[in-house]
């Protein structure tokens, strides 16, 4: 059914139209409300108590969804997107990412994630943002030199960007409860990677994620309230 609908989305009423600044015809992958989204995967149902991989099936279907067939195949005729989102959601590396980002929460903020409740979390300041992306993201960049199989499977910088970025915003996310402090943590992630190893993956890369810091509570009319 999967590979059907990517293929042959033209004879499947699978989405909505986009907002008319993006929209190319009424029947797009990118249309597939995230609540809708959110409802077919159900994470959250099936990982009550492991908000972290409750997260991390989102972000596979995600990649899948979104990068592969919308924004790789649809938008952009095949242009690599497969190599780069498939880093989400193969093998654990971004597993290993993340729950690193869980225990650190747990061990310095006391947050109880396999718990989760509103008690516990902590205030999305950028400080914050700062501490926790910056652990997680030199955890990452640590393993990926210590361990040359590893810089083997994700073996472009897109790769690599996207997988650290992830694991900084995801720990921030669950530690605060607040998605745009986990957004600002996946901007950070990309400028410490930046600094750290002098590029991120091929310049369109490069571009969209050193400018996002500044542009992340610029919120355009059609993409909704912030977080």
């Amino acid at each position: 059914d999967l590979a059907f609908a990517a293929k042959h989305a033209g004879v499947i009423q699978m989405a909505d139209i986009l907002p008319a600044r993006r929209a190319r015809g009424p029947n797009e992958p990118g249309g597939i409300k995230f609540g809708h989204f959110a409802d077919m995967i159900q994470g959250d149902r099936k990982y009550p108590h492991d908000p972290a991989r409750a997260s991390l099936e989102v972000v596979g279907a995600g990649t899948m969804l979104f990068d592969q067939i919308w924004l790789g195949s649809y938008m952009s005729g095949g242009v690599g997107f497969t190599q780069y989102a498939t880093a989400a959601y193969t093998d654990n590396i971004l597993d290993e990412y993340t729950y690193y980002g869980m225990d650190y929460i747990k061990q310095k903020y006391k947050v109880d994630w396999q718990n989760p409740n509103e008690k516990d979390k902590v205030k999305p300041t950028q400080d914050i943002v700062n501490d926790i992306a910056t652990e997680v993201a030199l955890n990452g960049m640590e393993q990926y030199e210590q361990f040359p199989t590893l810089m083997e499977d994700h073996f472009g910088g897109s790769q690599r960007a996207g997988a650290l970025a992830a694991a900084c915003g995801l720990s921030t996310s669950i530690a605060t409860g607040n998605s745009n402090a986990g957004l600002n943590a996946w901007y950070l992630c990309m400028l410490l990677h930046k600094e750290g190893w002098s590029r991120l993956g091929f310049f369109g890369y490069d571009l969209q994620d050193q400018c996002g810091s500044a542009n992340s509570l610029a919120i355009r009319p059609d993409e909704g309230a912030v977080g």
